[in-house]
């Protein structure tokens, strides 16, 4: 059975189901429980944006309300962790992952490589990102790339809230640290969701357009955009394939190999600032791996290199779009090959 359910409710089922499955399963995070005449006990927040709502309720002590030190209960969530205690640990916003860094890159990520295999981390780390809620500089950055660079972790950015269960079910089931990356922007966005549970395998993009023209790259929340980019292009004649790349450690770049040797354009879209991000990544392999197919220069797409503004009226016009993508995709259909 399907139904239609926003990709926030995707993501609290998927944690609901997984802890109805596995009773080791516990649940880090900061207002899980309690919050504004709750007496810290009422299930009235659900996490700091409401993702975990209910859980309290229904799995008790599974659900553990955590300060907000992330170095603490993130360390503790590695710790269980380790000790074979799988965890789903809420860092409310990306933005704040510095705090609890050193457990996750010198220490969660590396653990299997220093104990030579033996040692497994089932750790999810769930964390919002991007902008578009007036959240300011300090709640609304696009850091995912921060994580790509870290041999260990893999990182996961559903864009759909199909994909946001069947990833998260999958990140829980995996023996490895995930950064399971939600973009808040898209928490109410609606899409079709099968009720029982279901896996999604990381490493495999979604071809969530076909196209013969052009190939878009991206994830996340650009997604949607670049699909009423392809909309818009289609009524000019201009068949755009884009490519949604889901999770993006492990990469799966044979798939966009593949849509860049049949199309022979790119344009690589990114919310996160222009230095070293997804979408410079993926034109450098992509340049290196296929430079004969290219008919063009790729074109990226992406945030200035500016803080994220507290003004409406500047964020919105900060934030990478449609208008753009067309723009960096008609550049490449008229530049000369």
């Amino acid at each position: 059975m399907t139904r239609h359910i926003t990709l926030k409710s995707a993501i609290n089922e998927a944690l609901d189901q997984e802890m109805a499955r596995d009773p080791k399963l516990l649940i880090f995070g900061q207002d899980t429980a309690g919050g504004v005449e709750a007496g810290g006990v009422a299930d009235t927040w659900g996490g700091v944006l409401g993702v975990t709502k209910g859980l309290y309720t229904k799995y008790g002590d599974r659900v553990i309300d955590a300060p907000p030190t992330e170095m603490a209960y993130v360390g503790a969530a590695v710790g269980a962790a380790l000790a074979g205690v799988p965890v789903v640990a809420e860092v409310p916003f990306i933005d704040f992952m510095g705090v609890c860094l050193d457990q996750l890159l010198n220490q969660a990520a590396k653990i299997r490589y220093m104990f030579g295999g033996t040692a497994e981390i089932p750790l999810v780390i769930r964390t919002m990102v991007g902008a578009g809620i007036n959240g300011a500089a300090q709640h609304s950055q696009m850091l995912t790339s921060m994580f790509t660079h870290i041999p260990g972790l893999k990182v996961i950015c559903p864009s759909t809230p199909h994909d946001a269960k069947g990833l998260m079910i999958e990140a829980i089931r995996d023996k490895d640290p995930v950064i399971f990356c939600e973009p808040k922007f898209f928490y109410d966005v609606s899409g079709t969701v099968p009720a029982e549970p279901y896996t999604i395998p990381f490493g495999q993009a979604r071809v969530a357009k076909a196209g013969e023209d052009v190939s878009i790259v991206t994830y996340g929340p650009m997604v949607p955009r670049a699909l009423e980019a392809a909309s818009q292009l289609e009524q000019q004649g201009v068949s755009a394939e884009v490519i949604d790349l889901r999770t993006l450690s492990p990469l799966d770049l044979t798939t966009v190999l593949n849509s860049v040797r049949k199309t022979g354009r790119l344009v690589a879209a990114d919310e996160a600032h222009p230095r070293c991000n997804m979408a410079t990544d993926i034109i450098a392999q992509v340049t290196e791996q296929c430079f004969p197919s290219l008919k063009t220069a790729p074109q990226m797409v992406s945030a200035p290199h500016t803080p994220v503004p507290f003004s409406p009226v500047l964020e919105k016009a900060y934030i990478p779009g449609v208008e753009q993508i067309i723009t960096a995709v008609t550049k490449t259909m008229t530049s000369p090959s």
